[in-house]
């Protein structure tokens, strides 16, 4: 099973905010044992987020999706994964009530009277409201809920409730698949070689472990080790012991200058 990453809004694509996420989640997921294969940053056009999300539930990864599901108008996640999926929205029965005691909260903070059929009091329960058959995402930080439908799994774009949104989704959605198999990463930094020379040695390695991903990182101001080759394999770690000591005797054949190896 693999693992992609949606990221919703304007204010990423027009660089007002830097975005966040995709270091934390490819984050959160090594800490599993689990890799990101793709990302995705969509603004707030509903065409695009639908044709986007349409894709997402299509394919069989499992797909989070960051931003764009609150109830202001630039908000358009909840409605684009809705006729993405051909089903109505609903307010969530749960997520009603989770609203409705946030907001209890709040009020009880600001020292003043729960009015909950004030309207902006009732335009907030549209936050709660849902593709027919989602299931809740429990937010630690305000209460208000995401959502999941399938394998896709919808949070804020707020770090400080995405993160542990997505971190409880992992935890209780995809236990079986944490630490299955780790993931590990090793390289060797190659120095005057060039990429086209390496090529039959890379294909021969992938040739020979078909489950390994040999990956060539060439720079040419590196701080600490110039111009270089980092060379190296990923994977499993059991495929991993064994492809990455025939790439170091493959570039021991060669006859290349090697520098430090380096673990993921």
């Amino acid at each position: 099973m693999h693992f992609g990453l949606i990221i919703v809004g304007d204010e990423i694509l027009s660089g007002k905010r830097e975005d966040k996420h995709l270091p934390k989640v490819i984050e959160l997921l090594a800490a599993r044992g689990l890799a990101l294969s793709w990302a995705r940053y969509v603004g707030d056009d509903p065409q695009r987020l639908e044709a986007a999300l349409r894709d997402a539930f299509a394919g069989p990864d499992v797909v989070f999706s960051c931003g764009g599901i609150g109830a202001t108008p630039d908000d358009h996640t909840r409605q684009c994964a809705a006729r993405a999926l051909g089903v109505e929205l609903a307010l969530h029965p749960q997520a009603r009530e989770l609203i409705l005691e946030r907001m209890a909260d709040l009020a009880r903070e600001q020292g003043q009277p729960f009015e909950p059929d004030r309207p902006d009091q009732v335009h907030r329960l549209n936050m709660g409201v849902f593709p027919v058959g989602s299931e809740l995402i429990p937010n630690p930080y305000n209460k208000i809920p995401g959502f999941s439908v399938g394998r896709l799994h919808f949070v804020p774009g707020f770090p400080v409730m995405a993160w542990p949104m997505i971190e409880w989704v992992l935890d209780h959605r995809y236990a079986e698949l944490c630490h299955r198999r780790d993931h590990v990463e090793k390289s060797v930094i190659v120095y005057g070689s060039m990429e086209a020379s390496l090529t039959p040695l890379m294909q021969e390695i992938e040739a020979r472990w078909p489950a390994v991903k040999v990956f060539s990182l060439p720079s040419y101001d590196h701080r600490e080790y110039g111009r270089h080759i980092e060379l190296g394999v990923k994977g499993a770690e059991p495929d991993v012991a064994l492809a990455y000591p025939a790439l170091l005797a493959g570039l021991g054949a060669l006859g290349v200058e090697l520098g430090p190896e380096l673990v993921r």
